[in-house]
C-alpha cells in the first residue's frame, strides 16, 4: 500500500499527506515503521520536502550503475 502511493507519486510527499492517501485504519506509528524499512532498503528517500521514492527497476540503470561502480574500483 505504501510503496504503490509513493511510487505513483510524481514528487516528494509530506508525511501528512501520504497518511491521507491511505485508508483511514492505518496509525502513524505503523507508517513511520513502514518508512524506516524502506528507508534502510533503499527505496526511498525522506528529506525535509517529504518522502520520495528512488528505486528503479529499469535493467538498463541496473547495468549502469553496476559499471559505473565496477569502473571506479
Amino acid at each position: 500500500m505504501v510503496e504503490d502511493v509513493l511510487q505513483k507519486a510524481d514528487l516528494a510527499i509530506s508525511k501528512n499527506e501520504l497518511l491521507r492517501r491511505l485508508p483511514k485504519q492505518t496509525m502513524r506509528q505503523t507508517l513511520n515503521v513502514i518508512l524506516d524499512y524502506l528507508e534502510e532498503r533503499g527505496l526511498i528517500m525522506i528529506g525535509e520536502r517529504g518522502v520520495l521514492w528512488v528505486y528503479n527497476e529499469n535493467p538498463k540503470m541496473k547495468k549502469l550503475l553496476k559499471e559505473s561502480v565496477g569502473a571506479s574500483q
